[in-house]
Parts: C-alpha cells; sequence; structure tokens
C-alpha cells in the first residue's frame, strides 16, 4: 500500500487540479445556458445537466484508466488506432451516417441514444499514431520521402474526410497537430512554413471556388455579420451581443438574456458567450488563465518526458487542447467563420469530454513515469 501510495503521488497534482475545476466548471455552465433550450426543445430544463454530469463521471473513470494504464502500449497499437479511426471516417458517408443540422457528423442507429463523432476520435488516433511514427525513427521527420510526405498525406487524407461532413474546424485541428508534432519532433522551418502556406490555400481555394454555395456564404458570414444579422450572421451577432451585454463584471450567474432561445444550442460551440454575459471579462480572463495553467502543465509534462514517445505524444495533447481554445474563441468572437468547435471540457457533447478527460490522463500518466525517471 505505501509503494502504490508513492506512485500515485508522483503523477502532475495541479494538472488534476485544472481539470477537475474545468469539467465541474463547464457542468454549471452547461446547466446555465441550457435550461430554457432544454424546456423547449425536450421539456426537461434539467435533460442537459443530467446528461452532461454522466458523461462527465464516465470521462473521470475514463481519465482514471488512462491514468494507470502505461502510455507506452499506445505505441504498440497506433497502426491499429489509426486504421480504426480511418475506417470510421469512412463509414460516416454510408447509412450509418447520422445528420443534423445540415452536417453528417455523427455515427449511429435508429432508436439508439448514443451517438459517435468519428472526427473526435480521429484527434487522439493522429496523436497517437504520429508520435509512433516519428518517435520509432527520429531520422524520418529529416527525410522528405519517408517522414513528411507521408504524413502530409495523412494530413490531406483525414482533413479531407472531415471537411466532406462538412466539419471545417476539426479539420483544421487535425491538421495542426499532425504539423505541430511534426515541428516538435524537428521539423525543418522551411517546410513547416512551406505546410502552413499550404493549407491556407487550399482553404482559400475551397472558399473561392464555391462562391455561389454551402462554403463561402459560411466562411465569408463572420466578417460582417451584421449584414445579414436575420439569416447567415444571426448565430454571430447574437453571440457578440451576449458578449458585449456582459460589460466588465457580467449581468450574473443564470441572468443571461441570450440564452433565451436568442442564441441557438447556447450549450454548445458558443458557451463560451454565455460565460461572457453572465460573468463578464473578468469571468472569461479567469478562464483563459486556467487553460494557459493546463496548457503549461502540458508542455512541462512533454518536456520531462523519459522517451521521445512521451514527449511527441503529450505535446500532441497539449497541441490539441491549445488549438481548440483558440479556435472556439475566435468563432464565438467571429473573428473567424462559426464551424463547429468546442470549448474543451466546458461545452456540452459527451464524446469531446471522454476525449479530453481521457487524454488527460494519458498526460498524467507520463508525468508518473517522468516523476519515476527522474528519481
Amino acid at each position: 500500500m505505501e509503494r502504490f501510495g508513492r506512485r500515485i503521488k508522483t503523477g502532475d497534482f495541479f494538472l488534476i487540479i485544472l481539470t477537475a475545476g474545468l469539467v465541474v466548471f463547464g457542468i454549471i455552465m452547461v446547466f446555465s445556458s441550457s435550461y430554457y433550450t432544454a424546456i423547449n426543445d425536450k421539456g426537461d430544463p434539467y435533460y442537459y445537466l443530467k446528461r452532461d454530469i454522466v458523461w462527465a463521471v464516465l470521462g473521470f473513470f475514463l481519465m482514471t484508466a488512462t491514468t494507470f494504464l502505461d502510455y507506452k502500449v499506445y505505441a504498440r497499437t497506433a497502426p491499429y488506432v489509426m486504421g480504426i479511426s480511418a475506417v470510421l471516417l469512412a463509414l460516416i458517408f454510408t447509412p450509418l451516417g447520422v445528420t443534423r443540422n445540415y452536417a453528417t457528423r455523427w455515427l449511429g442507429a435508429e432508436g439508439f441514444p448514443v451517438t459517435i463523432m468519428p472526427g473526435e476520435i480521429a484527434k487522439i488516433a493522429v496523436i497517437i499514431f504520429v508520435s509512433w511514427y516519428l518517435s520509432s525513427d527520429p531520422t524520418r521527420i529529416r527525410s522528405l520521402t519517408r517522414g513528411i510526405l507521408p504524413l502530409t498525406g495523412l494530413c490531406v487524407v483525414c482533413a479531407g474526410m472531415i471537411v466532406k461532413q462538412p466539419n471545417l474546424s476539426t479539420a483544421i485541428t487535425v491538421s495542426c497537430i499532425i504539423i505541430g508534432i511534426m515541428f516538435v519532433a524537428g521539423l525543418n522551418v522551411l517546410y513547416l512554413a512551406g505546410l502552413a502556406g499550404t493549407g491556407a490555400v487550399a482553404v482559400s481555394g475551397l472558399v473561392l471556388s464555391d462562391r455561389s454555395g454551402y462554403w463561402f456564404g459560411r466562411l465569408t458570414s463572420f466578417m460582417d455579420p451584421f449584414a445579414d444579422p436575420v439569416n447567415s450572421g444571426y448565430q454571430a451577432v447574437q453571440s457578440l451581443l451576449a458578449l458585449g451585454s456582459g460589460g466588465i463584471f457580467g449581468l450574473g450567474l443564470g441572468k443571461g438574456l441570450q440564452k433565451n432561445l436568442y442564441l441557438p444550442e447556447p450549450q454548445n460551440d458558443f458557451i463560451l458567450a454565455i460565460i461572457g454575459e453572465e460573468l463578464g471579462f473578468i469571468g472569461c480572463i479567469l478562464l483563459f488563465a486556467a487553460y494557459v495553467l493546463l496548457i503549461w502543465r502540458g508542455m512541462h509534462i512533454a518536456l520531462g518526458a523519459p522517451d521521445m514517445f512521451g514527449t511527441l505524444l503529450a505535446s500532441g495533447i497539449t497541441i490539441m487542447v491549445a488549438v481548440q481554445v483558440l479556435l472556439n474563441i475566435a468563432v464565438v468572437t467571429s473573428s473567424m467563420p462559426p464551424t463547429g468547435i468546442t470549448l474543451p471540457f466546458i461545452s456540452y457533447g459527451g464524446n469531446a469530454l471522454l476525449l479530453f478527460m481521457g487524454s488527460m490522463g494519458i498526460l498524467l500518466n507520463i508525468s508518473r513515469h517522468s516523476a519515476r525517471w527522474q528519481q
């Protein structure tokens, strides 16, 4: 028992506190933001609260399991994890794909209450696979044919399948994860600039090639949402009104107005707007500070990992969290188009919450190995 107690203490306790705090805060804000939507859509004001608590409890068990599962196991299963993820992404385009709000991002069956988001699974799959691929032979990152081109191809295939759903924000996140891990592994800065430029050209081409269709309207409405405040710019306008009305200190927890059936599904992608309205600028700054501390702990764990696989794995998870936080802030403030990106640990959604809590468990396991290695 004494040995078991020492092993528990070797994990990053600060990371546990930050994760638990964000999850609890997320449950509170999901309830506050979804109250009227739940009454209107489900007839039960506690509908989203109850489901979010269940997902949080499941996430806690998953986080505990991944904390004690040796992270080196993922290296042995990396090709299979990536293969399963690719199959799930492909199944989206079969009758198993579930369409909601004009997007097919879920897998499910008739009458089954739980759906799977292959895009969320793809994030952790590429983290594990790319980390294994580059750590198994560190010279690959310096080779155009054995390292850069194969991983660029993986990036194109995964991002392309996700964009087709359509889900541009998840495609951007997956691409940033792959390129970010490559950079940590030693990717030449010139290649990095080339990959970033190629991505920018691809997005621009997507917009310009569809001037009268979905993508052009979706990706340009954010530039002036007030030009069409009741159609393409509606969600962005309501988000900005929520943030603006919150001021410095906010209207008070539970007292927001935009969640009263003005802002569509406020418990999901735009929950930050409700946080800004109810808790104000100060509340948002404190939340951002918690994310900065979480990212800092992730970087610390990556730097202290006992091997290259652990370093890349921890880096990939940290990059995933950082990218999603930045993209969500950009969407809510109308700095980029609304593309369906969740705020880590806060937004309602079981798939995303399980992904992030399980990922934190992996970070904790790496930190436990790091502590034992350093002693």
